[in-house]
């Protein structure tokens, strides 16, 4: 399941979601990233995230697929928010499934580090200056290379 939607998720509901679908999976990871209330330059009060609707539903299950291709997945669910979002709500939520905890965790993490540079997903930070756009970290793309060096793990 994928949605790009504005309306706040409930992290348990997910899980007990991918938890029933999980057809004999004996691993279930999740991730809930949550909005920061600060960043390098200091405090943030909130983000707003701007996407291109069905672009972003196609970059996410492309995402997904690969992720499909590199470890023997079950379940695979990815929501991320759009709009304003405010410090300490949730943001984005990756669940997947897998009859081993390595590929679980390694496909959750692959999928958040593509998911944050590659889908169409705009961020603006409200700061004391007023709303930033929100550049690309270097973190972010050291993370991809690392991804882009490895093959299938499972």
């Amino acid at each position: 399941m994928i949605s790009v939607q504005r309306d706040d998720f409930d992290h348990c509901e997910q899980y007990q979601a991918l938890k029933e679908e999980a057809d004999g999976d004996g691993a279930v990871v999740t991730f809930t990233g949550l909005v920061r209330d600060f960043n390098v330059q200091g405090s943030v009060s909130g983000i707003h995230i701007e996407h291109y609707p069905g672009m972003t539903e196609k970059s996410l299950m492309r995402i997904c697929s690969e992720a499909r291709k590199r470890w023997q997945l079950g379940q695979i669910r990815v929501i991320h928010r759009v709009g304003t979002i405010g410090p300490q709500e949730q943001i984005v939520f990756v669940g997947v499934t897998s009859k081993h905890r390595k590929s679980a965790f390694e496909a959750c993490e692959f999928i958040i580090d593509y998911l944050k540079t590659s889908a169409p997903l705009w961020k603006q930070e409200g700061t004391s200056e007023g709303m930033k756009w929100v550049a690309s970290k270097s973190s972010d793309q050291e993370a991809m290379d690392r991804w882009a060096n490895t093959t299938n793990q499972s």
